[in-house]
């Protein structure tokens, strides 16, 4: 627990876990204070998703490349799976998929170019294997592709039957094409994705530490998910916000606070390589392994199943990022003003999506 507690005392995000008990108290005394809770709850997951994030490392860094590999792609989401399942089960479809969406474009647009920007002021070229940004490139251009087919066949006479049976084989396909790109990059070829060494590796918590931390803020994590799901229609309103905007925008920035924090601090260090895989491996886990598992899932916690059809602004967007990150990404170097421009880019989305925001299209 020392080790915890040290952790908690140095690092100011995590002061913000005061928070967490004030909004479980205010649900039960003022449940109807929407805005409040809303706001609370945004701010009791960015430290909670902190410590996931540094308990998922600690297991990970104890088991092994393969096992590491699985766990991360397991857990490393899991603040965005957890919020997820909570808006599932309340039926708030277009909200999850608004997540899915928001959490790739921000992944690699956002988290990749703040990256590019943060390491660029400091260095003026730097340099990463570019072997990373290419699989997790590649990877990323094929969900995207599996997320246009349900729109294609969605105008069809049987366009719901069709779509909701292309879904599942769909999510079926993309489970197990992660699990490929785990073994490809993991084990027949993991010397193609060797980055350089940067000195001694951090110590991590010992194991009892982190698997305990993991259980209590899972289940930390769920309770304020479900007060953010509940009061986030009524504060969105509140707030000028559609769901749509919520879900992309809000949501995928608080659920991936911790992963941002940890991919700065690696691109002001130099540690290029971990930022690229931070913000493109979290992508393609989103892509390939969180929304086929919310499509499974739908089916056990949800209201209705749930089908893979995004409204076409989405897929418009996670196509364009897709494609952005694998131009940029090809080089293997990188300076302030990439960042700048990928940055540029999800700002325009943000905006697009304020502005106009999406009609009911999608949304089972």
């Amino acid at each position: 627990m020392r080790s915890l507690l040290e952790e908690v005392r140095h690092n100011p995000l995590l002061w913000l876990l005061i928070i967490v008990p004030i909004v479980l108290v205010a649900e039960k005394v003022a449940p109807d204070a929407h805005t409040m809770l809303f706001v609370l709850a945004v701010l009791a997951i960015v430290p909670l998703a902190a410590l996931l994030s540094h308990a998922t490392e600690a297991v990970a860094a104890r088991t092994g490349d393969a096992i590491g590999g699985l766990l991360n792609a397991t857990l490393g989401n899991l603040t965005e799976l957890i919020i997820a399942v909570a808006a599932l089960h309340a039926g708030q479809y277009m909200l999850v998929k608004a997540s899915i969406a928001g959490a790739i474009v921000t992944n690699a647009l956002f988290m990749l170019g703040a990256s590019f920007l943060l390491g660029g002021l400091r260095y003026h070229v730097q340099e990463y294997n570019r072997a990373t940004g290419r699989l997790h490139s590649a990877l990323l251009l094929m969900a995207t592709v599996a997320l246009l087919a349900p729109s294609a066949v969605a105008d069809l006479a049987s366009g719901e039957a069709v779509t909701q049976k292309l879904s599942i084989c769909l999510a079926i396909v993309l489970i197990v094409a992660y699990g490929l790109g785990l073994v490809f990059s993991l084990h027949t070829h993991k010397e193609f994705f060797a980055s350089e060494e940067h000195g001694e590796a951090e110590p991590h918590w010992p194991i009892g530490v982190a698997v305990g931390t993991l259980l209590v803020v899972t289940v930390l994590v769920a309770l304020v998910s479900e007060i953010f799901v509940e009061s986030v229609q009524k504060a969105a309103e509140t707030f000028g916000m559609s769901p749509a905007f919520v879900g992309f925008i809000i949501v995928s920035i608080v659920g991936a606070a911790a992963e941002m924090a940890v991919a700065f601090s690696a691109a002001r260090k130099n540690h290029l390589d971990m930022s690229v895989s931070i913000a493109l491996g979290s992508a393609s886990q989103i892509a390939l392994f969180v929304a086929p598992a919310l499509v499974l899932l739908s089916y056990v916690v949800g209201p209705a199943p749930m089908n893979l059809q995004f409204w076409p602004g989405a897929v418009t967007m996670v196509m364009i990022s897709a494609v952005m990150a694998t131009f940029i990404t090809n080089s293997g170097r990188s300076a302030w003003f990439i960042g700048v421009l990928l940055l540029l880019v999800y700002a325009i989305f943000a905006v697009t999506l304020y502005v106009i925001p999406p009609a009911a299209q999608g949304a089972t």
